[in-house]
């Protein structure tokens, strides 16, 4: 390992108060958008999370997202009244439910996801690339706490 002896506190809380920032800014542009629909934070992510992963099943939506199967259970219900998502049971085993995107669904997530594009693709224009890499690494350390 190496030494990390160079970051101060000071130093980590800043990084930490970044990463809050971004994540704020990326989010904002898009809240308009869902505010119309009446939803929120939980209703992106798991729309954000089952674009990206089409046919994910509710336990792994729910292990993605960190989230109790009752929260996760409102979220779904709301996303599935408004036609945003469609459940489809399994092939093998009926009682599980796989998720996708309906098409009301895709068009507000590509309309989101156009949104943020624009502030990712205007931050990495002007950096060089391994910066642009060593921040994919650095996130993915965060993300799994390595």
């Amino acid at each position: 390992m190496r030494n990390l002896l160079y970051l101060k506190d000071e130093q980590i809380k800043e990084f930490i108060h970044l990463l809050f920032y971004a994540y704020r800014e990326v989010f904002s542009n898009s809240k308009g958008l869902f505010e119309k629909k009446f939803f929120g934070p939980a209703h992106l992510r798991a729309i954000s999370l089952i674009e990206r992963n089409p046919g994910i099943s509710l336990s792994e939506l729910m292990f993605k997202l960190k989230i109790t199967k009752q929260s996760l259970n409102r979220v779904l219900r709301e996303l599935i009244k408004s036609k945003m998502i469609r459940q489809v049971k399994d092939d093998k085993d009926t009682r599980k439910k796989k998720l996708f995107l309906d098409k009301d669904g895709k068009q507000l997530f590509e309309k989101i996801y156009e949104s943020q594009k624009k502030r990712f693709y205007d931050a990495f224009k002007d950096s060089e690339p391994d910066a642009v890499v060593k921040f994919k690494e650095m996130l993915r350390k965060i993300i799994n706490g390595k």
